[in-house]
């Protein structure tokens, strides 16, 4: 039975030469993400900025949209952000946080029962603190800071100096290009954007593992082998394993994204971009870095090309 095989075995693609596009291309979307951040901001959710946040459902599945954002504003907590989502009849209202704690937060949400349980069904109803809010993003960046500085320490230890810094580079380079999807889009960041950022680094590590693995290996065994050929080589001759990875977990997401929900849409939304970004920077960012580095600094000349070159000293003498 034949095995069904997404890349040819003997594909020789180039892609080092790629670089002269990927690398400028990269740098002017992340010199975007540095404006953006510093003029857009992220779209906090109610996590990080505290508040409330009612999602409900018209009982008749037709949603007076404009009705119910005159009310909520009425209900004297200033203006509320009201919007419809998922399916027909869906409507989310986000109340800012209110001054006086986690009583004035409880407040919000018996006013709003009160005045759309007769039309309404309550779907969903989050309240934050200011002081939850707080500890919450405290927490959440620490863990964040924590993971990536874990994984670079293990990237350390795991390669030698010059493929170390191609794979934390690509580590640092998938993260930067994430918080821009964030920013582009303005999709709510929440805790669960947080575990969406610490699983693409997870994804990002595998893929650069897997193809600096096989570079490593090549090294010991063409020692004199260019090196751009070398990593183009690397990158082909673990394309096959890539394009499985990436296929499937694209798929698994897109199902995700149309029939998971609301709850996890924005997760799912977050990884595709993900998997796309770190595909492509496996390939076309931290591969390519080696080539600016000295990978063949120290090894030992491989025992393949010890006999050639004992072959060719004999015959001059």
């Amino acid at each position: 039975m034949r095995l069904l095989r997404i890349v040819p075995d003997n594909t020789r693609f180039k892609f080092v030469r790629f670089r002269r596009f990927s690398y400028p291309l990269s740098a002017a979307y992340s010199m975007l993400v540095i404006i953006l951040f510093l003029t857009v901001g992220l779209n906090y959710g109610i996590d990080f900025k505290g508040g409330t946040l009612i999602e409900m459902q018209a009982k008749d599945g037709k949603a007076e949209i404009a009705q119910v954002r005159s009310t909520a504003h009425g209900l004297g907590f200033g203006e509320a952000e009201v919007q419809e989502f998922g399916t027909a009849g869906d409507i989310s209202m986000r109340f800012a946080l209110q001054a006086g704690g986690e009583a004035a937060q409880q407040a919000v949400v018996v006013k709003a029962r009160e005045a759309f349980s007769a039309n309404y069904d309550f779907r969903r109803v989050e309240t934050v603190g200011p002081r939850v809010s707080g500890e919450l993003v405290q927490a959440g960046t620490l863990g964040v800071v924590l993971a990536i500085i874990g994984v670079l320490i293990y990237l350390w230890f795991r390669f030698e100096m010059p493929l170390a810094i191609g794979a934390i580079l690509g580590t640092l380079h998938d993260i930067v290009l994430t918080i821009g999807f964030f920013l582009i889009t303005q999709l709510e960041f929440n805790l669960t954007s947080i575990a969406a950022i610490l699983t693409i680094v997870g994804y990002s590590l595998n893929e650069t593992v897997v193809v600096f693995d096989r570079t490593r290996e090549l090294l010991r065994r063409y020692k004199t082998m260019p090196i751009d050929e070398l990593l183009d080589l690397s990158v082909n001759s673990t394309l096959s394993r890539t394009a499985m990875t990436a296929t499937t977990t694209f798929l698994s997401l897109l199902a995700l994204v149309f029939f998971g929900g609301s709850a996890i849409e924005g997760f799912a939304l977050v990884m595709l971009f993900g998997v796309v970004v770190c595909t492509y920077s496996a390939m076309f960012v931290s591969t390519p870095v080696l080539l600016y580095m000295d990978v063949r600094f120290g090894r030992p000349e491989s025992a393949e090309e010890k006999a050639p070159a004992a072959t060719k000293a004999k015959a001059k003498a």
